[in-house]
This record gives structure tokens, C-alpha cells and sequence, in this order.
């Protein structure tokens, strides 16, 4: 819930702003634990549904927002703008709403004397754990500009890596819905006509005939069955790897999965090695930054991999010992490549290589695996309409044959 409030400082001076809260008690506890007081707090307004679930699914803004706002951010510094000023620049820039939030937050924060890294904490949704320690480490070392510059050029590589993965998908995806529906069509609608042509004519059908107006039969008469039968198949696997197990058994599944776990291999090597890159360059301790990364990837068999890591390396063992043996995770080229890194002493740099390796491999790869799926895709095609014309044309010939 969305509440306008009026407050003063210490000092004297007033302001205003948006806060996201539960109740007005929530809102009052903020402000006096910022050290303000309170004049009045208005109910602004609730999340409709569609905005919640817009805020759950793209994490409170789009990611091409949040690429511009470091990038923009970090230009504007560079080029000697004070960093109240950068913000002020930036809000004109990003008019949306969600935005119009963040940066009231922000400059407001700013004013107080409260620290860029904090106050983007206060919206997890919108900036990431990675984002915001990076801009932490940024501001520990005096190189906030670079960090910004580092956090954006990640962002960029992960959503585009994102996008060619889903475009490569997206294609035979529309193919096979067009497939489906077609069916379903000619099922409903189409085989329906001809069964009564055939029934009039009390002539015996060929095998295939009879299964594809069983089919038919089946469908007009249960399709309120169906449809409540596959929706509920889809909230049952959905509700499934949410679960504990679920993600562990569908995580299995896609890095053993042939073809495509060769892929997802990829994918996670090069996302780990990027994370870790981007953290260790802006100054970020080697243990905080494996435990920032367990967090980026999304295979829970990685999260869990590298949650030890972060352990292990408490205790004193190095990355590579780690990395090496875990070959059904990582190629072994990471784990040659981690112990390169350590003992040269450029870790981060030669983890950017590998990411950038890896970026380049899935790629080519989702690339190739669009141009295979379609001729298979035409094969499937041509059996499916040559089945159906043979089962359907053929008794219709017959008929005309006995006429």
C-alpha cells in the first residue's frame, strides 16, 4: 500500500514523499527511525493486481530501466556531475511511475546524508543484491563511477544472453501452439462433418479413420474434462517447482537433459564467471562475492554448489580444488581456467574470459539448435497432415469408388 507523507527534520526543514508500506504505523516507524518527524500521512492508493504481478514477474521495473539508470548514472559522474544533480538528470529521463518512486526515495535519502548502496536497498525488488553490493564496494573504494560502469555492462550481458536463449525457443514454441490449435479445430469442428457422411453411408472405415473420429468423439464430448484435466496438469507441475524437490528434480532434469544440458551448463558457467568478475573488479571480498552470485544463478544445484564454495573457502581451501572436481556443473575449462587466474593473480580478468567464452558458445549454439528444430518441425508437420489425409480422404474415395 502506497502512502504520502509530510515530515521534518532535526533541523527544521521539511519534505515530502511516497512510501511503501503495510499500515500508517509501518510508515511512521520508517520516517522516526530516519530520524524525522512526522506531520501527516495520507493513503495514497493500493497495488492494483496486475501492477503486483508486474512487480513479482520483472523484479519492480523492466530490465532495460535498470541497464540505462547504471549506465546513465555512471556517465554522469564521470563527466563531474555531483551525484544529487545525476539523480535529479535521470528522473526526467525515466518518467514511469515505478521510477518516479525510486528516485524521490533515492534523492531524498541523499539529502539526509544516507548512502546511495542504502537507499537502493530499500527496494529489493528493483536492484538486485549483486547491483547493490557492487555500488557498495563502489563507494567503500572511491570508484563508484567504475562500479556503476561494471553493473551495467553485467546487466546488458545477462539480459541479452536471456534474450537469444528465448528467441532461440521462441520459434518452434509458436509452431507447435499453431500445430495444437489447428488439431484441436479440425478435431472439433471439421471431423465432426465428415463422421456424418461416413455414418450415412454405413460403410466400414480403414483403422485410422476410426481413431482419428474416436479422438473426435472424445473431445466434443469431454472437452470441458480436458481443458479442466490440463489445467490442472499445469497448476499441479507449477505448484511442483516451487517445492523443495521439485526444483532439485527439474534442475536434474535440465542439466542432464541432452542437448540442452550442455546448454544449461553453459549458461550458469558463464553468468557464475560473469558475477564473479564484475564483484571481484569492484573490490568485493571473494566469500561475499560467491554468496552474491549463488543468488544470480537460478538451477538450485548451482545455488547450493556454490553456498559451499563460499564455506570451503572460509576454511582455506581455493577455488580451483573446488571448481574442478564439479565437472557435472562446470566444463572442466572453468575449473583450468579458475586456477590460472589464482595463480597469476588476475582471477577477475580471466573470469571475464571465460564468461565471455561461454556467452559467445550458447550463442552460436541456441542459434544452430533453431536452425535443427525446424526441419524436424516440417517432418512433423508433413506426417501429421499426411495421417490425417489418408485416414480422412481415403474412405471418401472408397465411397465414391462403390457410388
Amino acid at each position: 500500500m502506497l502512502f504520502a507523507y509530510k515530515a521534518v527534520k532535526k533541523d527544521g526543514t521539511h519534505y515530502d514523499g511516497i512510501l511503501d508500506a503495510v499500515d500508517k504505523f509501518a510508515v511512521y516507524k520508517e520516517l522516526h527511525g530516519q530520524g524525522g518527524i512526522v506531520l501527516e500521512v495520507k493513503e495514497k492508493g493500493t497495488r492494483s493486481v496486475l501492477k503486483s504481478l508486474l512487480s513479482i514477474s520483472f523484479g519492480g521495473a523492466r530490465m532495460a530501466d535498470r541497464i540505462m539508470f547504471a549506465k546513465n548514472l555512471s556517465a554522469m559522474l564521470h563527466a563531474g556531475l555531483p551525484l544529487a544533480r545525476a539523480l535529479s538528470v535521470l528522473e526526467r529521463q525515466m518518467s514511469s511511475k515505478t521510477w518516479a518512486i525510486i528516485f524521490k526515495k533515492l534523492i531524498d535519502d541523499l539529502s539526509r546524508g544516507v548512502s546511495l548502496s542504502v537507499s537502493l536497498a530499500s527496494f529489493p525488488k528493483t536492484f538486485s543484491t549483486l547491483f547493490i553490493s557492487m555500488v557498495g564496494a563502489g563507494e567503500e573504494s572511491g570508484s563508484l563511477v567504475q562500479s556503476l560502469g561494471i553493473v551495467g555492462e553485467e546487466l546488458e550481458k545477462s539480459y541479452e544472453l536471456r534474450k537469444k536463449v528465448r528467441g532461440a525457443m521462441i520459434y518452434p514454441c509458436i509452431i507447435l501452439c499453431v500445430m495444437i490449435a489447428i488439431a484441436i479445430l479440425m478435431l472439433v469442428y471439421i471431423i465432426p462433418k465428415l463422421t456424418l457422411t461416413f455414418k450415412e453411408f454405413n460403410t466400414e472405415l480403414p483403422l485410422s479413420t476410426r481413431a482419428i473420429i474416436s479422438t473426435s468423439d472424445f473431445f466434443a464430448h469431454y472437452y470441458v474434462f480436458i481443458i479442466a484435466g490440463i489445467l490442472a496438469i499445469f497448476a499441479s507441475a507449477y505448484a511442483f517447482s516451487k517445492t523443495l524437490i521439485g526444483k532439485h528434480v527439474l534442475g536434474q532434469i535440465a542439466i542432464k537433459m541432452p542437448i540442452i544440458g550442455t546448454i544449461v551448463q553453459e549458461i550458469n558457467s558463464a553468468r557464475t564467471a560473469r558475477t564473479l568478475s564484475s564483484l571481484l573488479s569492484s573490490g568485493v571480498e571473494v566469500v561475499a562475492a560467491i554468496k552474491i552470485t549463488s543468488d544470480v544463478v537460478q538451477n538450485i544445484h548451482y545455488k547450493e554448489m556454490l553456498s559451499k564454495t563460499a564455506d570451503q573457502i572460509q576454511k582455506g581451501m581455493s577455488l580451483e580444488s573446488i571448481f574442478r572436481p564439479r565437472t557435472e556443473l562446470y566444463p572442466p575449462f572453468v575449473g583450468e581456467m579458475v586456477g590460472v587466474g589464482e595463480e597469476t593473480g588476475t582471477l577477475s580478468k580471466t573470469l571475464l574470459e571465460v564468461a565471455v567464452f561461454y556467452e559467445n558458445e550458447v550463442a552460436q549454439k541456441t542459434k544452430d539448435m533453431s536452425t535443427v528444430i525446424e526441419p524436424f518441425l516440417m517432418v512433423a508437420i508433413g506426417i501429421g497432415v499426411g495421417f490425417f489425409a489418408l485416414a480422412m480422404i481415403s474412405p471418401i474415395y472408397s465411397l465414391s469408388n462403390n457410388i
